[in-house]
């Protein structure tokens, strides 16, 4: 439908009468939609006039669609409550003009208003590319734009409304850094080097009350982050004197910033000469302000006073750099350069062998051998090396019979790769990724310096790394020394320990021929027989400790009852059973898959010590299944097992006993450990102790 004309025009209505005429019939004639957007004062002057309100009433009576946007004030909110009534209203901020988009076929605009006085003048438009571009640029602030209701609710309670926008009008600009300053508690900011001459072109008044007031103690002062030249140096002097705090980055952000604790506003403008900003970003986001304080707060702390860094620039110092690289390509093609100028020393360390390998595929190393060529030291730290590495360490070294290479430990290896060059620059590199081919997908970042203290302290520590080595090495020969001497001392034992079986097997042999021959006249052949058993049984022991410690000792597996172990090995001691001591054991049948004899052997170790401790009173022996294992007890009321042994109670020699070597319950422990399973030991609340092992069961 077109409402002016059937053809495609646009006209001028002139006068309020005509206005408000022609208005209200083209209302009057919409069929579907009507948009609305309008400045602060559009509501007003839409309800104030009784013949466009009941309009817009008749409107909404007959359902039609009406979206309104406006920007609800303060001072307009009770116009905008009515209008809710009327159309489906949403607020914008700085909506400047007016505009009526009638069923997307025909425009009515204005470009000011005021508030609740008629419009006088309006253009119309049925030029269908103009009002499709307008329609258009209506979506795009409707979809902008947030819901009246939210935006009352802030005006009455007094809400601050987050928001984020760019201002670009120098004055406003102008106003609001000043509104931002006045308003802060306290003031941080970044700048540029023109940072300083455009706050004392244009806020050197309102820096100057803020610098007073923190004085007085009612503000938290301006701290000021940039980079100070001899060109900016007069005005930080200024500054300074004023009560402003102002530290040196030789690397500032690109950007300009200004923080409070409530808003922050920020430029990409150089503001080289002081001069005004034309584009400025306000937002009072908590999500901008954290970000920014986060950066400011980081070139706080990494910053140089300024008093510093103008004595520098007063005694023509110049300040160590310290560089990012990034780019990994840069940062190989700065090394290789570093080495190849004319140099008289290279520390080199890698991270990793895989590190070495890359340079030597990618012919990094080649820059070495110019440098070899040209008089240079160089000394090599690597990683402990594979057999490959350790071959291709070995031709480099024929290459260049000059250049030092040693391996570091690999516990001292690190993800850096370190290059000192004349202990006056360096650089590290970062290890990104270890599996790459090439080093400039296995390289992160970099960093060069030409810091005094950043230098020597890699170079100190290149230092004690290379002396370390001539230690690990030393050490490495005395630990085979030891190794060897180890070695031969268990073979002397085993032989030992053999050799003394041979006689002692006819002495017992034939002290028991003679005891059954003399009959109760055997006293003393008794105790040849019981002396030789104890020498066989320290034999025995020897030969285990021996076997166990060179790793040679083996196991017997089969399945077998352990009733009849205990039962068996009860037998044996039934001689030392008498008035005084009394032995438990209610038998259980358990079977297992294990070493028969060495299981045998641990009852009886911990059966023979029971009763060495245990002169009265029971000696109990209990089985029990427990989840896969089977646990095997010798409980005893004797006089238990002495504090300071009981922690190392089954290691070598652990005894206080003048019977017995300590030997019995370190092998025991490794005999239950070599079938998996474990031994332990404890005092009894009472008296006496109790030693218990356990085995897996057979299932």
């Amino acid at each position: 439908m077109t409402l002016i004309s059937d053809k495609e025009k646009t006209e001028v209505w002139q006068g309020v009468e005509d206005v408000v005429s022609k208005s209200s019939q083209v209302l009057n004639k919409i069929q579907k939609t009507c948009d609305l957007c309008t400045d602060s004062n559009g509501p007003s002057v839409i309800l104030s006039n009784e013949v466009i309100a009941r309009a817009y009433y008749d409107l909404k009576k007959r359902g039609i669609k009406i979206r309104f946007i406006t920007e609800i004030t303060s001072d307009n909110i009770r116009y905008c409550k009515e209008m809710m009534e009327i159309a489906e209203l949403r607020h914008l901020d700085g909506i400047k003009g007016s505009l009526v988009i009638a069923d997307g076929t025909d425009y009515a605009g204005v470009a000011n208003t005021q508030e609740a006085q008629p419009i006088t003048q309006l253009i119309v438009s049925n030029v269908r590319a103009f009002v499709e571009q307008q329609q258009y640029f209506f979506e795009t602030l409707w979809g902008k734009a947030v819901p009246a209701l939210q935006r009352i609710t802030e005006i009455e309670k007094g809400a601050v409304r987050r928001e984020t926008r760019v201002l670009d009008n120098p004055d406003e600009i102008l106003a609001e850094m000043k509104r931002m300053n006045d308003d802060s508690h306290e003031m941080c900011i970044c700048a540029t080097s023109g940072g300083l001459e455009f706050t004392r072109s244009f806020l050197y008044d309102v820096t100057k009350r803020l610098l007073e007031r923190s004085r007085r103690g009612d503000h938290g002062g301006v701290r000021y982050v940039t980079n100070i030249n001899s060109e900016n140096v007069e005005v930080v002097k200024e500054f300074l004197d004023l009560g402003m705090q102002v530290r040196h980055v030789k690397n500032a952000q690109p950007m300009s910033f200004g923080i409070s604790e409530k808003e922050m506003g920020a430029t990409v403008e150089l503001l080289e000469g002081g001069r005004m900003v034309q584009s400025l970003l306000m937002s009072n986001e908590p999500l901008y302000i954290r970000h920014f304080q986060s950066i400011f707060e980081g070139l706080w702390k990494s910053g140089l006073d300024a008093a510093d860094r103008i004595r520098e620039i007063e005694q023509g110092i110049e300040p160590a750099d310290i560089e990012i690289i990034r780019n990994p390509q840069d940062a190989l093609g700065r090394a290789w350069n570093l080495i190849r100028s004319p140099v008289h020393e290279v520390l080199l360390m890698f991270s990793t062998t895989g590190a070495f390998q890359r340079q030597l595929k990618m012919g990094g190393l080649q820059v070495l051998t110019e440098a070899v060529a040209k008089g240079a030291k160089i000394r090599i730290l690597l990683p402990a090396a594979d057999e490959q590495v350790k071959n291709a360490i070995a031709k480099l070294s024929a290459q260049m019979p000059d250049v030092g290479i040693r391996a570091v430990d690999k516990s001292l290896q690190t993800r850096i790769t370190m290059l000192v060059v004349d202990r006056r620059e360096c650089m590290l590199f970062e290890l990104k990724d270890d599996t790459k081919d090439s080093s400039y997908e296995a390289v992160g970042v970099s960093m060069y310096s030409d810091s005094k203290t950043i230098v020597h302290s890699y170079a100190s520590i290149f230092d004690s790394l290379w002396k370390q080595t001539e230690l690990y090495q030393q050490l490495a020969e005395a630990n085979e020394q030891l190794k060897v001497h180890d070695r031969m001392q268990r073979e002397f034992i085993n032989i030992a320990a053999h050799e003394l079986r041979t006689p002692i097997q006819p002495i017992l042999g034939m002290a028991e021929m003679l005891e059954a021959e003399l009959g109760d006249k055997s006293d003393n052949i008794k105790l040849i027989a019981r002396n030789a058993r104890r020498l066989e049984q320290l034999t025995r022991n020897i030969l285990d400790v021996t076997r166990i410690e060179s790793q040679t000792f083996k196991l017997d597996i089969e399945e077998f009852n352990l009733n009849d172990v205990i039962l068996n090995t009860i037998e044996d001691y039934s001689d030392q059973l008498n008035a005084s001591v009394k032995l438990l054991y209610q038998p259980v049948d358990v079977f297992v898959v294990a070493d028969k004899e060495r299981v045998m052997q641990v009852v009886s170790n911990l059966l023979g010590n029971a009763f060495k401790f245990t002169t009265e009173g029971t000696i109990t022996i209990t089985t029990q299944k427990s989840g896969q294992d089977v646990i095997v007890a010798v409980s005893d009321t004797g006089a238990g097992i002495d504090q300071e042994i009981l922690p190392r109670l089954f290691t070598k020699f652990a005894t206080k006993s003048s019977r017995g070597t300590g030997l019995g319950l370190f092998i025991s422990k490794s005999i239950v450990e070599a079938h998996g399973g474990r031994i332990w030991a404890e005092n009894n609340d009472g008296k006496g102790a109790t030693v218990s092992f356990s085995l897996p069961a057979q299932q």
